[in-house]
């Protein structure tokens, strides 16, 4: 890998077309529209940095925030192997399954068509009549009224077809399916960017006919894999602690996009999935859930966290977090919450720098590493220039720089400013 392939810095060249850079491409549906968060970056900037990086066949890439897998599907289409890491049960349910294609295409359709006309006929029959409902305590889990009963119903009698003609060829498939069908076409849910409820709510949706819809769209692109195929592979972790999840100096490079110290609980866009699909029926099985998860926001903070001790000496981190303290006094804001702000923001980039550290003995010398992540004003609007901070961790734990390169900008919903999206690239020399 070339140390040319980079520019020192870039921060003043705009992005090509800002308002459609993080847009799936109609030409990239295949594999990655199975299921992804609204919010995923594009596959084009996953390529993007592949090539400029230097990857080929035989190598290996690591997610070690994957989400919906978006890296892990680029490398295999490319021959690349890959390793993700997520902790959220339904993300890490679905890039396992979009890097899993080795299921017949036809003894899909053949599986979910026979389990469709069992629930058509559970939902037409006397006992159909009376609807399904949630255990009271995983219902209470969910966004309010994002999903009106019927629909629920008629999902709940899918799931109990499915289970009860359970073909584990098929089923992990199945399931995503619906997880898909779920967010897009049957529940209340809508996305801009933040997950909500609608105003309008679907008394009725065809439940039964947009799955059968989803896993026939599985179903087309498995029609088109080429043989062979590179592995992947998808550990349900934190990130932060990585140790015995991977073999030392095995990873030519890193592409990611880690949560952003935006306030916002990531649980929330995935609570609907991980509720019906069974990931989650509890509270304590959220908390465990959350627990795993690198500290962004302040409903996923708890007693005995101590990230912040990586960042103690990090005199930017200190004075943003003292910051934001000294505005929510002068603000008067004293609920829990807001008490929290100053905390997480250190909890936050010292859990970075705990998973950068924790990292180094994995790469290979003059491995390229890339993070997309974005500044933020959510805390009592005090700038946090992500990015940057995150270089500055990075150089400190013995990486080289590259490069902090825009993405693309987007408007701030509580500043109404612009805020910057970036890629932060890294080198790992081989020594620390």
């Amino acid at each position: 890998m070339q140390f040319g392939l980079f520019p020192t810095d870039i921060r003043t060249v705009p992005p090509k077309t800002n308002g459609t850079v993080n847009k799936l491409d109609a030409n990239d549906k295949q594999f990655h529209d199975w299921y992804r968060f609204v919010l995923s970056f594009p596959p084009h900037l996953v390529r993007n940095y592949f090539e400029r990086f230097g990857l080929k066949p035989g190598q290996t890439v690591l997610d070690p925030f994957c989400g919906t897998g978006t890296t892990l599907v680029e490398a295999k289409l490319h021959g690349i192997s890959s390793i993700g890491i997520e902790a959220n049960s339904m993300a890490h349910f679905a890039s396992s399954v979009k890097v899993d294609w080795s299921v017949d295409p036809d003894g899909l359709i053949k599986h979910s068509s026979l389990v469709g006309k069992l629930a058509q006929k559970a939902l037409m029959s006397k006992n159909g009549l009376v609807f399904r409902k949630l255990p009271e305590e995983a219902h209470s889990l969910l966004l309010k009224d994002s999903i009106s009963p019927l629909p629920l119903h008629k999902s709940l009698v899918l799931l109990e077809q499915l289970y009860g003609e359970a073909n584990l060829v098929f089923q992990r498939h199945e399931k995503l399916a619906l997880a898909k069908a779920l967010v897009s076409s049957i529940s209340n849910l809508h996305f801009g960017p933040e997950v909500g409820v609608r105003r309008s709510k679907k008394v009725d949706a065809p439940v039964v006919e947009n799955w059968l819809y989803e896993v026939k769209s599985i179903a087309t692109d498995l029609r088109n894999v080429r043989l062979p195929l590179a592995p992947s592979t998808v550990h349900h972790s934190d990130s932060r602690q990585i140790s015995t999840l991977l073999r030392p100096n095995s990873i030519d490079a890193v592409f990611t996009s880690p949560p952003y110290p935006n306030e916002k609980d990531y649980s929330r866009a995935t609570r609907l999935e991980l509720v019906m699909l069974g990931f989650i029926s509890s509270k304590e099985e959220l908390r465990t859930l959350k627990k795993g998860l690198l500290r962004s926001n302040t409903r996923n903070v708890y007693k005995g966290d101590n990230d912040d001790a990586w960042v103690a000496e990090n005199i930017a981190v200190q004075s943003i977090a003292a910051e934001i303290e000294e505005r929510r006094i002068a603000l008067g804001k004293t609920s829990g919450f807001e008490k929290l702000y100053g905390k997480v923001t250190k909890l936050y980039f010292g859990g970075m720098a705990r998973h950068l550290a924790e990292l180094r003995p994995f790469l290979k010398p003059g491995a390229y590493l890339g993070y997309v992540v974005g500044d933020q004003a959510s805390y009592l609007q005090v700038m946090i220039h992500t990015g940057q901070l995150l270089a500055d961790i990075a150089q400190s734990l013995g990486y080289r720089v590259v490069s902090i390169d825009l993405f693309r900008t987007r408007l701030s919903t509580t500043t109404r400013k612009q805020m910057r999206e970036e890629i932060v690239v890294l080198q790992w020399p081989g020594n620390y």
